[in-house]
């Protein structure tokens, strides 16, 4: 059975709509304090942004473009401890939004480890759901090391350049050590060896090893880097091999998901999420895309329509488009709207 530590999955993760109404000032409630935003008009062709506490509200990533960082005053005005407060920039009446948001909890300083020059850095990290943001400095040598304070290995990390117009790199537990891929666009798993971005090096429980790529490393620039270590009964990433067929497999999490990403990693296809909100019934096919700034289908045969059914321990896919059921190797991130089975050892049944 899957215990967890983590019985209200929302508490660190969780899945905000709402309506916009041209407000200026306007509170938008999440129910906890966010620490790192996804936010998207559903309905609109529009990039998604990010938004961070460490970076501060007014400082705008959009992660379809890796552009570098923009300041704007119309989109997230302030962080509160229960929201965010928004501008008529990203509450525009007739559109209806999607936020995605994180916890962090503890904040702190210091500096760089490894290869080269020490550069500071800053983090936000929540240990208890595996979650870490640091902001640092890079110092252009293979072997620089960054602390990401979790204190176990992350699995994922996502660095996003604040300076350059760069792909945004990721690290996942189903490439291979010699194997990286970016967040930003469709490519495929790429070389380490070609493009040194991690140093072929897996993340240890202190410290990201970055190598000496410009997207990653480039002296005295500012680099983001989000980093997640799965938790059981609420965050889990992994892969699976399609079987292109409507009827595909079946992947266990331990929990009732609440949001689930996707990516072929061997071919160009893009990073399609679905959530437990936008489609409150099974099957999920709501799609939208990390890397896209198309607005969210609505049918099974609409433009990146990816059919995933929400189980009380994990996800099946129910289409056979090539984005997350084709005959190649998929990787999958996922974090939980119930965990399957409780602290205390009872299943939990709710949803």
């Amino acid at each position: 059975m899957a215990y967890t530590s983590i019985n209200k999955p929302e508490d660190y993760f969780k899945v905000t709509l709402y309506s916009g109404d041209n407000t200026n000032g306007r509170t938008i409630t999440t129910g906890h304090a966010n620490d790192w935003l996804w936010l998207k008009p559903r309905n609109e062709d529009f990039s998604f942004r990010w938004y961070d506490s460490i970076r501060g509200a007014g400082k705008r990533l959009l992660p379809d473009s890796a552009v570098a960082e923009t300041t704007v005053t119309d989109e997230i005005k302030s962080f509160t401890s229960t929201g965010f407060t928004t501008d008529s920039g990203f509450n525009v009446t007739g559109d209806n939004y999607v936020v995605w948001s994180w916890v962090g909890g503890t904040t702190g300083s210091g500096t760089t480890t490894g290869s080269g020059t020490g550069k500071s850095y800053n983090y936000d990290v929540n240990t208890t759901s595996g979650f870490s943001i640091v902001k640092y400095t890079g110092n252009g040598t293979a072997g620089h090391t960054i602390p990401h304070h979790l204190g176990a290995a992350p699995t994922v990390v996502h660095i996003y350049g604040l300076e350059n117009n760069e792909s945004i790199q990721t690290n996942h537990p189903g490439l291979a050590n010699d194997k990286f891929i970016q967040l930003s666009d469709t490519t495929a798993e790429l070389s380490q060896g070609t493009y040194n971005m991690f140093n072929s090096t897996k993340p240890s429980s202190t410290v990201v090893t970055l190598g000496d790529r410009a997207h990653v490393n480039t002296n005295d620039e500012t680099y983001i880097m989000y980093s997640f270590a799965p938790k059981q009964g609420f965050s889990k990433f992994g892969s699976y091999t399609g079987n292109n067929s409507a009827n595909g497999n079946f992947i266990y999490t331990g929990f009732r998901p609440a949001w689930v990403m996707i990516k072929d990693k061997s071919s160009g296809q893009s990073w399609h999420i679905a959530d437990h909100l936008r489609d409150t019934g099974n099957p999920r096919i709501g799609d939208l895309a990390a890397n896209d700034a198309w607005s969210e289908s609505t049918t099974t045969t609409n433009r990146g329509s990816t059919p995933i059914d929400f189980l009380s321990n994990g996800f099946k896919i129910r289409s056979d488009t090539s984005g997350i059921n084709g005959t190649g190797n998929h990787i999958y991130f996922a974090f939980a709207e119930f965990p399957f089975v409780s602290s205390s050892g009872t299943p939990i049944t709710a949803g």
